[in-house]
């Protein structure tokens, strides 16, 4: 079956190698002695050209120590997040049918609605399934980035380079790149090439932002060594000829990896009532009409689609418990099984929500920013917080105790790629998971 998601029939390798309900995760105390240091490890990272920051604020990023998951536990894990995506798939397909929820439900600003309706429904090629194990063994989620998810060179690279320690476990992530690389050339496999020659790849990205060059690098490495030329640049770089084809640097691009946030492309309101307003809140309309116009034209094939301006908001969340009669009964028993309650603020009762039940997210908040624990915070932090919030812009959704790994919280970040489970990615961090978390690499058993 094809649909706005991808390829969704039949069960993915990674599914494949285990089922069950009483699996644990560990860490790696039973399995052979990593014989790197750390300092040589970092060697080895930075010698790929890819990843040149082993620490981070003078701490160590990464922990060579794996974490190993049981293959059953890592089926189920497969499993939800795959839910997941059909899940948000359906969602795609409710609000193109029934758009006056784009208004009434989510609140979306003019150019969001026109990157919606652009996109024809279309939202996915790469996702991550943000993903925990609860104390009693069941498995949940908290949300998922379909928009621009990010983590991808250190899945790859820190696997890749620590596996050979532990050749009698399964490495997830070998197959990313090939899985990746399938997914991008088959999104623009419609776009003419002049002589027919090979697609050149853009990647479009915040190039002032360094938090993701890692991920860019990896990109532009894979696609090179396969052939293609690649560009990289901003939106302020893309221009459309007369021809309709699009330009980054004067370079036609027939396929355009989009790292940059469909937020950011709209207009940009502040989440905070005291917030003071963006010094550039204005959507960026001369990049983002050019770039829509090609897309549905079928002159540039654009992955991920602009649909996942939907998809990535986190009101969605709220609207599969506020509308689950309006989903498949397969996703009505995924919503309740794998998804904490989750609700918009501005439906909240009086008094509600409670500290220590819930946690705050803003609709477009991504990486743990825009996150209030309650747990974690004071009574007056909690309550300035929703004095202070844009009730639109936030949902409240239930907070749940995951198992810990010693001590700390492991996130384990399943990536889709059309719609298949491709490889996982593991962050331990003692609250909201963000850029100072530790990142093992992640083998099964």
């Amino acid at each position: 079956m094809q649909n706005r998601l991808g390829k969704m029939a039949g069960e993915s390798k990674l599914e494949a190698q285990g089922r069950g309900c009483n699996a644990r995760h560990s860490s790696s105390n039973r399995f052979p002695t990593i014989m790197l240091s750390y300092s040589e490890f970092a060697q080895q990272l930075v010698a790929t050209n890819i990843i040149s920051d082993p620490w981070l604020y003078g701490a160590e990023r990464f922990r060579l120590e794996p974490v190993v998951l049981d293959s059953d536990l890592f089926g189920r894990i497969c499993q939800m997040a795959q839910a997941v995506g059909r899940m948000h798939d359906e969602l795609a397909q409710i609000i193109w049918n029934e758009p006056q929820f784009l208004d009434s439900y989510f609140h979306l600003t003019p150019f969001q609605r026109g990157m919606w309706l652009a996109s024809g429904g279309r939202w996915h090629g790469i996702a991550r399934v943000d993903c925990f194990v609860l104390q009693d063994g069941r498995v949940t989620f908290c949300e998922m980035n379909s928009d621009t998810p990010s983590g991808e060179a250190e899945t790859v690279l820190i696997n890749q380079l620590l596996h050979p320690s532990h050749h009698e476990l399964q490495n997830p992530n070998a197959e990313f790149e090939e899985r990746f690389v399938e997914m991008v050339l088959a999104s623009g496999a419609s776009v003419a090439v002049a002589g027919g020659g090979k697609p050149t790849i853009g990647i479009l990205y915040p190039t002032d932002l360094p938090e993701d060059l890692s991920m860019i690098a990896l990109y532009q490495e894979w696609f090179q060594r396969r052939g293609h030329r690649v560009v990289l640049g901003s939106p302020y770089n893309l221009h459309r000829l007369a021809d309709g084809s699009i330009t980054m640097f004067d370079v036609p691009i027939h396929t355009m990896i989009r790292h940059y946030k469909t937020d950011w492309w709209g207009e940009r309101l502040p989440i905070w009532l005291d917030e003071p307003e963006f010094t550039d809140p204005d959507p960026l309309a001369s990049q983002l009409i050019p770039l829509l116009e090609a897309d549905a034209e079928g002159s540039i094939a654009v992955v991920n689609p602009f649909g996942s301006v939907l998809t990535q908001n986190k009101l969605a969340m709220a609207f599969f418990y506020d509308h689950i009669e309006r989903f498949t009964p397969a996703t009505q028993r995924a919503i309740v099984e794998y998804l904490p309650e989750t609700r918009r603020l501005d439906d909240m009762p009086l008094g509600m929500p409670r500290r220590n039940d819930w946690v705050l997210k803003s609709d477009y908040g991504c990486e743990g920013d825009e996150v209030v624990l309650g747990p974690h915070v004071s009574d007056a932090v909690w309550e300035q917080s929703l004095r202070q919030s844009v009730p639109a812009r936030w949902i409240a959704q239930r907070y749940f105790q995951p198992e810990l790994i010693d001590g700390a919280v492991p996130n384990y970040g399943v990536y889709l790629i059309a719609g298949q489970p491709a490889g996982i990615f593991t962050r331990l961090s003692k609250q909201a998971t963000d850029y100072t978390a530790l990142v093992p690499p992640t083998f099964v058993r």
